[in-house]
């Protein structure tokens, strides 16, 4: 392996190998906080920051037919209890998101808040989690629905098995240095 030397340049960092010298572009000068000078994945220091209240709403939808919506909302899952065991499991997936994604902070989550809307041809996840800490909880709400909606899935599967996952989205943030941030309304 070749030896690493910085070429005092702005724009990269040589790299000395067999065949020669070359220069491999600073990505972190791209703008992409979660990449070293070489391209390499860092966990991005947030000691500086001071903690303040941050919070994240998310949702999702798991679409499907009409008999298994039907189902869920009468409790005629054979599986028992759809979404009281969704919302437990989106709770603790928010809890355990850096064990999931990498380079994301270990957070003390504050709340977590999993709710569920039946229609006739979906069921609606919604995600809102608290801290206060020095970094979001946007992918906290985004792993809190995205596996409420996975054990949908798994626990309507023998009854359904088209259904689809869909519409995982950031639906609005509070806190930290970028402010407030809310989806438009779709039109």
């Amino acid at each position: 392996m070749g030896r690493m030397t910085h070429s005092g340049r702005s724009d990269g960092v040589s790299e000395r190998s067999g065949a020669g010298l070359r220069t491999i572009r600073a990505m972190s000068d791209a703008g992409f906080t979660h990449l070293d000078p070489l391209g390499r994945a860092r966990m991005v220091d947030v000691t500086p920051k001071e903690p303040s209240h941050r919070r994240a709403v998310a949702k999702a939808k798991v679409f499907m037919q009409s008999d298994t919506a039907s189902a869920v909302a009468r409790g005629a899952i054979s599986k028992g209890d759809v979404l009281a065991v969704a919302r437990v499991a989106g709770i603790q997936a928010a809890k355990r998101t850096p064990d999931l994604i990498p380079l994301c902070h270990p957070l003390l989550i504050g709340s977590v808040f999993v709710n569920f809307e039946i229609s006739d041809s979906h069921i609606e996840v919604e995600a809102h989690v608290d801290t206060v800490d020095r970094t979001g909880v946007e992918m906290e709400a985004l792993t809190a629905c995205a596996v409420a909606a996975l054990t949908i899935y798994d626990m309507c599967k023998s009854m359904d098995k088209s259904m689809v996952i869909g519409e995982m989205t950031l639906w609005e943030k509070h806190g930290g240095r970028s402010g407030t941030y809310r989806r438009p309304p779709e039109s």
